[in-house]
């Protein structure tokens, strides 16, 4: 997918506007404040994946390599969700960002949800790890694809 394509895209907009609100709430974090700084870049990390994931996903078309770009999304939007929390236990003041944040964060969940209905479930190759197979197909089921013959072209016939 092109980058005009994904900047178009609903999701990736939405997870760009998380960003800057997870930029603006780091850059509101005194330096001096240790635990609120560790949590600050720990949710810039995640803020960060978000994006690049979607990314990621959008420009492939196996089911498995979307689903697993899918989870790494969730787990950080989720974890940055949750991290409000600790802003809050460690008394940052600016808690209207940590509101808007995470009404952003669910605005989003809602559009990652649509979004990954979209992927095509029969298009993928056998997650041997298990995680990633679309319905009703196992890590250990024989892959199709190995019954094909194949006639390399560029064999030497006289080897």
């Amino acid at each position: 997918m092109r980058s005009e394509e994904l900047e178009k895209m609903p999701l990736y907009q939405k997870a760009m506007e998380i960003l800057k609100i997870v930029e603006r709430i780091t850059s509101l974090v005194p330096e001096d404040d240790s635990p609120l700084s560790f949590l600050a870049r720990d949710m810039q990390a995640d803020a960060l994946q978000i994006p690049a994931k979607i990314a990621g996903a959008s420009g492939v078309d196996l089911y498995d390599i979307k689903m697993e770009n899918a989870a790494v999304i969730r787990k950080c939007a989720r974890q940055i969700y949750v991290g409000c929390n600790g802003f809050r236990i460690w008394d940052f003041k600016e808690t209207e960002y940590l509101e808007l944040l995470r009404a952003q964060i669910e605005d989003f969940r809602v559009l990652f949800a649509e979004w990954v209905k979209t992927f095509d479930q029969w298009n993928y190759v056998i997650d041997r790890w298990g995680l990633f197979n679309p319905p009703g197909v196992n890590y250990d089921d024989k892959d199709p694809d190995e019954d094909i013959p194949f006639d390399n072209p560029f064999d030497d016939p006289e080897d």
